[in-house]
């Protein structure tokens, strides 16, 4: 949102002894487990243990960032990486801790990134949801997830990062001794509610003036407008919006779906007829919406890929 003003797959020998040393790299002594019959207490974990975040262009700072995994008692093996909205200048919580545990309902494992704001450098967020992407799928067999349903959530600048992930993936980067960055960035699914999409007419100036800088050029715009990034290879993507969002356009979700519509990616877009933006303060009727058709989209999502 927007602030105001101002069981498992079985792993290979190969992605055993991968999982191992990601344990080393990350600095657990074991897996988020409870007792059989009790849910796990949720567990944070730092997203680059040793305090060297990338910033692109093969640069590093000394900065980090977070996951929080939020498990269910009964996982059906589907895990989604969400992104909190706050206009790329602050994290909302409200978008983090709260979704993870309704996620945890659906038998969804809910993992929250509490990511680097970029103060006008993009790769800082996006270096942390390909990471988030990389290490969930590393540590799929400890969080009970199955590897090809791992899927991105955003809200508001969230929900652009989200988009992000979906359009600027790595499928695998073989050439490194890390072997979370072995891994594929790409999240299998995507959804994004009330998301901030493109940099262009119709974005949130905020957003864009945290993410881009004061005085962005039309090359490095249309580079972080995501719905001209699409490509056949993007994600299934199920999109929402109010009609009466002013400080986010439902225009953004809508340039996204076309986009996605055009490279025959399957999608659906839910307009929601009132909330403004934040959906009435994650209530109500357009709240409740959007969060029982996505979860019927991601079930049918999951049942044609069988």
């Amino acid at each position: 949102m927007i602030p105001p003003a101002k069981p498992t797959e079985r792993p290979t020998m190969k992605r055993t002894i991968r999982t191992a040393l990601a344990s080393i790299i990350l600095g657990l002594t074991g897996s988020l487990s409870a007792e059989e019959g009790e849910k796990p207490a949720p567990k944070t974990i730092k997203l680059w243990p040793e305090g060297k975040a990338s910033i692109g262009a093969g640069e590093f700072e000394n900065a980090n960032a977070t996951l929080t995994i939020f498990r269910p008692q009964e996982p059906n093996g589907t895990a989604i990486v969400i992104c909190p909205g706050g206009g790329y200048g602050q994290v909302v919580g409200a978008e983090g801790a709260p979704i993870a545990r309704w996620l945890n309902t659906q038998g969804i494992v809910g993992i929250v990134l509490n990511y680097r704001l970029p103060k006008g450098n993009p790769h800082r967020p996006l270096s942390d949801v390909r990471r988030a992407l990389r290490m969930t799928r590393m540590r799929a067999a400890d969080w009970n997830i199955k590897r090809n349903r791992i899927g991105v959530m955003g809200f508001s600048a969230g929900g652009h990062l989200a988009a992000m992930a979906a359009t600027k993936f790595d499928l695998d980067a073989r050439k490194t001794s890390d072997p979370i960055r072995q891994e594929s960035s790409r999240p299998d699914f995507a959804i994004l509610v009330y998301p901030v999409i493109t940099m262009g007419p119709g974005t949130h100036g905020g957003s864009r003036n945290n993410l881009l800088g004061p005085n962005p050029g039309e090359e490095l715009i249309r580079l972080y407008s995501n719905e001209l990034q699409v490509t056949a290879k993007t994600p299934p993507t199920f999109l929402t919006h109010a009609a009466d969002d002013r400080p986010v356009p439902p225009r953004n979700s809508e340039k996204f779906h076309q986009a996605l519509s055009a490279k025959k990616v399957p999608a659906k877009y839910l307009p929601l007829a009132s909330g403004g933006h934040g959906l009435n303060g994650y209530q109500g009727p357009m709240w409740d919406a959007w969060q029982t058709q996505s979860m019927q989209w991601l079930t049918a999502l999951a049942a044609a890929s069988k």
